[in-house]
């Protein structure tokens, strides 16, 4: 009997495993595919496998799920989209970030992500940004740099910081700086972030 039990522990965690080796790869090229992404349904699509994956860390399905959504919001911001589709992409993916948010605060790159979200959310009434609301955006941008975090995204989030307060020069040597970033940016992982050229590319 106690072979039996044994022999049916190993078997599950064996198939455990294997299902999750397979959801990892699956994820890995949805990575991939993140970066390929042209249109509001590729978005729509990979926001519905990063949901629906079952990762042992969680927040990086969270994360990814926010990301799609995020970059999404840029598609249709880019149509002219109404308002209501708008905030309601944006709104997603703010969720979805700070899911990933509630178990890594010191994540940098899920505080710059909160900081792309924020500072689409408040410009898309194409009205000024307070001071208040770039407080909010300043406080994610400071979380991220705390723990000496540098990447081509937090590089991004400047430059539009910089383009929304009217200094094109800067903006355009932080944009600059992004695409040099990506060209020698190393994943220390084949879950680490990759994403974002497209947020230069369309400049």
């Amino acid at each position: 009997m106690m072979k039996r039990i044994l022999l049916f522990g190993l078997l599950t965690t064996f198939f455990w495993l294997q299902a999750q080796n397979f959801t990892n790869k699956s994820l890995q090229q949805a990575f991939i595919q993140l970066n390929n992404a042209k249109t509001e349904k590729d978005y729509d699509d990979l926001f519905q496998k990063f949901t629906a994956a079952e990762t042992s860390e969680k927040w990086q399905s969270y994360y990814y799920s926010a990301v799609a959504m995020y970059l999404k919001t840029n598609i249709l911001l880019q149509k002219n989209a109404s308002v209501s589709s708008l905030k309601e992409s944006n709104t997603l993916s703010q969720k979805f970030a700070f899911g990933a948010y509630s178990s890594q605060q010191n994540n940098g790159e899920i505080n710059t992500l909160l900081g792309l979200i924020y500072l689409q959310k408040f410009c898309l009434g194409n009205s000024e940004i307070t001071p208040k609301e770039l407080s909010i955006i300043s406080e994610f941008v400071s979380k991220a740099e705390s723990t000496s975090f540098t990447s081509p995204r937090l590089t991004i989030l400047k430059a539009q910081l910089a383009e929304k307060a009217g200094n094109t020069k800067e903006a355009e040597k932080l944009y600059q700086k992004a695409t040099l970033e990506f060209d020698y940016d190393k994943a220390s992982s084949s879950f680490s972030p990759s994403w974002g050229k497209q947020l230069v590319q369309t400049k």
